[in-house]
């Protein structure tokens, strides 16, 4: 659903460029040959360099969430973070007209703002009191958690392989968290709620999404995660400097960016080939970890990390495996 949110309000953002604007940019021969390079890559390998350049600039994102939380309330950069995506709807929506805002499913959309909310919450605090590699690894066990929620709540057949590959995906979450020793820090079960919560936000969008307009999920996402993250940050709020303003703006605009190529690059290419790419995140976070924040994962981190990583993979490619088998039979 995120692929359809991010790719149609890039076509409506193209398709808002003035004619004007489109001769200016065909009267320069090097654009255009460079353009015509581009779209000779196969679908597949542009999708994945979308990917892999959003993976990037949303861990930097989450770098800056970490470091504005040394000096400033989580509450008041997530604020920043929420405003943003409602700066960046907001002419959309006016461009389309208001009426594109009516809706019957008021309460659903609500609980999708809430639910993204506290995720995002939860995952915005772990990255202040826990190491950005592990909080970004715990964060990409939402595979594994699905087919749980998907098994109690919805009575799918989980199968043999797969119930055994999602409990070696969570061997990885125990390797990374150490519950049983004494390095366990409970800022990691917070990380693991921030997942949890952001499994809700999926469940929430695909039902948002059998009757409600792409552009109107989008509006309402951001305006109730604004709203709810507004009186919080008013009550914390401490007046940022210059530096801390220019960083919270920068955060928000990597949030929305970094995710609109992510989504526009799985839109591109095939699911299967191009979301394992997305895995980028975790290495960059190990990187950015030990550059910016002089971090250094044990290797029950790196464990941990191959574990999920080669679970969440493989029931990926099982999921996308299955639904060819189902549409012959």
């Amino acid at each position: 659903m995120a692929v359809g949110l991010t790719s149609r309000f890039l076509a409506h953002t193209l398709r808002a460029m003035s004619p004007s604007e489109k001769r200016r940019q065909n009267r320069i021969p090097l654009l255009s040959s460079i353009q015509d390079k581009w779209e000779r890559i196969p679908p597949n390998i542009r999708g994945a360099c979308f990917v892999v350049v959003g993976a990037f600039l949303l861990i930097v994102m989450a770098s800056l969430v970490k470091h504005l939380g040394q000096s400033l309330p989580a509450f008041q950069v997530l604020f920043a973070r929420f405003l943003a995506g409602l700066i960046v709807i907001a002419p959309l929506v006016w461009r389309m007209g208001l009426p594109i805002v009516k809706t019957s499913k008021i309460q659903l959309h609500g609980t999708r703002g809430l639910v993204g909310f506290m995720g995002n919450l939860c995952f915005f605090y772990a990255l202040i009191h826990i190491s950005l590699a592990d909080t970004v690894t715990i964060q990409f066990s939402r595979p594994m958690i699905m087919i749980v929620v998907a098994a109690l709540f919805l009575n799918e057949v989980i199968g043999f392989k797969r119930g055994i590959v999602t409990i070696i995906g969570f061997s990885g979450i125990l390797l990374i968290t150490k519950p049983f020793g004494g390095g366990f820090d409970p800022w990691y079960l917070v990380a693991l709620c921030g997942t949890l919560f952001g499994t809700g936000v999926v469940l929430t969008v695909k039902l948002l999404s059998r009757t409600e307009h792409t552009v109107t999920i989008m509006f309402y996402f951001a305006l109730f995660t604004t709203l709810l993250a507004f009186i919080p940050a008013m009550i914390v709020w401490q007046t940022p400097t210059w530096t801390e303003v220019f960083l919270l703006v920068l955060t928000g605009t990597l949030g929305i960016v970094g995710q609109g190529l992510f989504t526009h690059g799985v839109g591109l290419g095939e699911t299967s080939f191009v979301m394992p790419f997305d895995y980028m995140r975790i290495v960059y976070a190990f990187v950015l970890g030990i550059i910016w924040f002089s971090e250094t994962p044990g290797w029950w981190s790196y464990g941990g990390a191959a574990v999920i990583i080669g679970s969440s993979i493989y029931l990926l490619r099982a999921e996308n495996t299955k639904k060819p088998i189902a549409k012959e039979s």
